[in-house]
């Protein structure tokens, strides 16, 4: 377990150091199931995990100084935690949040204590030290690494087989419990998506996909497919209504929705 613990710990300090600098998103859930699925060795229910954490952190996304649950320690935690104990999906969503949301009070923590050396970058432009201002940033970059390969390493090193064991011993409520809250956290976090770039337009189109779904029984890939198709056309005729000097899109269409 020391090699899987280690391996884990390296992928969190990677996309710790993406959730906040490089953007790739391959800090996102999705991919982090299928990583921590692959040094575990069951892909298939990493990639389970993955895809139902990436379900609620779809919808949360930081606003102003509200930050959402962790996501990079939420991921790794929950999809290993979920491999390891042989728990279904609901179940380590359960366990997932509860380790993001503490991460990223910490987090906050973190960024407070380093908010003074700002003005040290400050000091370090005027002065048109451009090596200080890299070593303040690299300093950054170093600190979340670190931070984020410790939280995930820790208790999947230390706890992950206990919690294994833990898991057997917990009464069977527990774990009903833990399953209800995990299954409605996606739905959560697709209402709050729907809440930022639903359009009365577009309501016609929810309505389609629901029927598809829970009327005609139809699988979620058919199911993207058509909606991919319908993205499509609208795309090509908006874009075929537009002249040559309204290419530019109205104010409108900038701010309302996505």
């Amino acid at each position: 377990m020391l090699m899987e613990a280690i391996l884990i710990a390296l992928w969190a300090g990677i996309i710790g150091i993406d959730l906040y600098v490089g953007l790739t998103h391959i800090h996102r859930p999705v991919v982090t199931g299928l990583v921590v699925g692959l040094i575990l060795g069951d892909v298939t229910t990493g990639l389970i995990v993955g895809g139902t954490l990436e379900l609620i952190w779809m919808g949360m996304v930081p606003l102003a100084g509200a930050q959402p649950p962790n996501v990079v320690i939420g991921g790794v935690i929950g999809t290993a935690f979920g491999i390891i104990a042989g728990e279904d999906p609901q179940a380590a969503v359960g366990i997932a949040i509860p380790f993001a949301v503490a991460v990223q009070g910490l987090i906050t923590l973190f960024f407070t204590a380093f908010a003074p050396m700002m003005h040290k970058a400050d000091q370090f432009a005027l002065d048109a030290n451009y090596r200080g201002i890299e070593g303040i940033n690299y300093l950054g970059i170093s600190i979340l690494f670190i931070f984020n390969a410790l939280i995930a390493f820790l208790p999947i090193f230390f706890g992950a087989e206990q919690a294994a064991a833990y898991v057997e011993t917990v009464p069977q409520w527990i774990i009903d419990g833990l399953s209800i809250a995990g299954g409605i956290m996606p739905a959560i976090g697709f209402a709050m998506l729907l809440k930022i770039m639903m359009k009365v337009e577009y309501v016609m189109f929810f309505i389609v996909g629901f029927v598809l779904a829970a009327y005609l029984e139809m699988p979620i890939l058919a199911i993207a497919l058509i909606g991919l198709a319908i993205a499509l056309y609208d795309f090509y005729q908006n874009k075929n209504k537009q002249g040559p000097d309204n290419q530019a899109p109205r104010e409108e269409e900038i701010t309302d929705g996505i």
